[in-house]
């Protein structure tokens, strides 16, 4: 793809995190050479739509405007001869992520935004709308890549690769994180920090932490226990404790205290939610309708800082930074979801994972990490389990399938729990769930 100016499409492109892509493509512009962006979204958008347009047709024109920014509501138009295709869109929008976070504290469990329970009902929600919209890919811009963060990125880029041709890559902004907590800890650019990353999305690890090429993985433990501030805007801040990190002997992740600290994550998630706080997505409504306030000002021409109270912060840095290596053909190396072949040797080849890759012109190249200690196996075994029958549910509608993903789900207590929770899902869900014959 080298020196070929490129085209790319934003699916959801009036999300508010758009901002962020169009701050990173323009501070790339002599590195990555668009021929033109293209923003898409369903007609329900089309409001937030051309807001989010307007403000990057400002951004752009303080650098002299160097590509077209066009905006379409027909997905058609836009993927016609793509060469990269952006996925961030949110089937349901924020009101069914309130439902996903309290369908399962009626019953006790986590109600989270992608773990558990909650990202169990966004993954239903969310593969046949993404299987429908690879279809379009397989016949507009066959050739394309498909850059995937809609959430949960590594389930719906596992169903992608297995159901579909198109060629796809899962991100997350978990590991960019985890490797800018390590470079502020230890005092260098990131640039110098090289992380082994294993697992899959929001369960990996990094099974070596090096700086400018020094193992440090045991300091790094030791910085991170009782440490609070490698976390995400959506995760409580509990100190991670010292027993768990020093024993792990591996780098974990915010979303791991879901499953290490359970008990605690629980008990404050309940107690809040019994008080009638407000549940994490109830207070990004209220943070994205103060950003759609401000990106109304026709002077605003910079991405606004509140963003960073979104969450995904570094997604875009994350998503420019990978176009930019596949189509540059660079090889260097970064943290996505895609296949294992044989990264992960305890794992099939064919299930995603979430490793560190050289990125080439023809996509990532996972580099083998061998076997897993037991400690970081068992777990990911089990939610990989997991997500396959949760894949087999939302492409089939499958609810034998659909129970015992929920069942097995570490974050789930018992099969009675289960089964209201699915039960809840699907009755809520009904609208966005026609694969489920009710």
């Amino acid at each position: 793809m080298h020196d070929k100016r490129v085209k790319i499409v934003v699916v959801g492109g009036g999300s508010s995190y758009t901002p962020e892509i169009i701050e990173g493509l323009l501070n790339r512009r002599d590195r990555l050479s668009l021929r033109e962006l293209w923003l898409v979204d369903i007609p329900a958008g089309k409001e937030k739509l051309d807001i989010v347009a307007a403000l990057a047709r400002r951004m752009a024109a303080k650098f002299g405007s160097p590509f077209p920014i066009r905006t379409t509501l027909d997905r058609a138009e836009a993927l016609q001869g793509a060469d990269f295709v952006l996925s961030q869109f949110r089937v349901g929008g924020l009101d069914a992520r309130i439902r996903d976070e309290t369908i399962p504290m009626r019953y006790g469990a986590i109600g989270q935004e992608t773990v558990g329970a909650g990202g169990f009902a966004k993954a239903l929600r969310t593969i046949p709308v993404i299987l429908e919209l690879c279809r379009d890919i397989e016949r507009l811009c066959a050739d394309a890549f498909l850059v995937n963060f809609t959430n949960p990125a590594g389930v719906v880029t596992e169903a992608v690769a297995r159901h579909t041709n198109v060629k796809i890559v899962g991100l997350c902004n978990n590991p960019i994180n985890m490797e800018n907590w390590v470079a502020q800890q230890f005092g260098v650019p990131r640039s110098r920090v090289c992380i082994e990353f294993v697992g899959c999305n929001h369960l990996v690890w990094g099974k070596r932490v090096f700086v400018q090429g020094k193992d440090v993985t045991r300091d790094a433990l030791e910085r991170l226990a009782g440490d609070t501030t490698m976390n995400m805007k959506n995760i409580p801040d509990h100190a991670w404790p010292r027993e768990l990190v020093m024993s792990l002997g591996s780098f974990p992740n915010p979303y791991h205290k879901y499953y290490y600290m359970h008990d605690v994550m629980l008990a404050e998630m309940l107690e809040k939610h019994r008080a009638g706080k407000p549940t994490r997505g109830e207070e990004v409504k209220k943070v994205e309708a103060e950003l759609f306030q401000k990106y109304r000002d026709p002077n605003l021409d910079v991405k606004p800082e509140e963003l960073s109270l979104r969450g995904g912060a570094l997604y875009s840095e994350a998503a420019v930074q990978l176009v930019d290596s596949i189509c540059n053909d660079r090889k260097d190396v970064q943290c996505v979801d895609t296949l294992n072949r044989g990264a992960l040797l305890d794992l099939p080849e064919d299930v995603v994972v979430e490793v560190s890759c050289a990125i080439t012109g023809h996509g990532p190249v996972p580099l083998t990490v061998g076997r897993l200690p037991p400690q970081i196996l068992g777990l990911l075994q089990l939610v990989k389990s997991f997500e396959a029958l949760t894949i087999r549910a939302a492409v089939h509608g499958d609810r034998d399938a659909a129970l015992q993903a929920l069942t097995m789900n570490p974050l789930v207590p018992s099969i009675g729990v289960a089964d209201k929770i699915l039960q809840d899902i699907l009755r809520e869900n009904a609208a966005y769930l026609p694969q489920f014959k009710q």
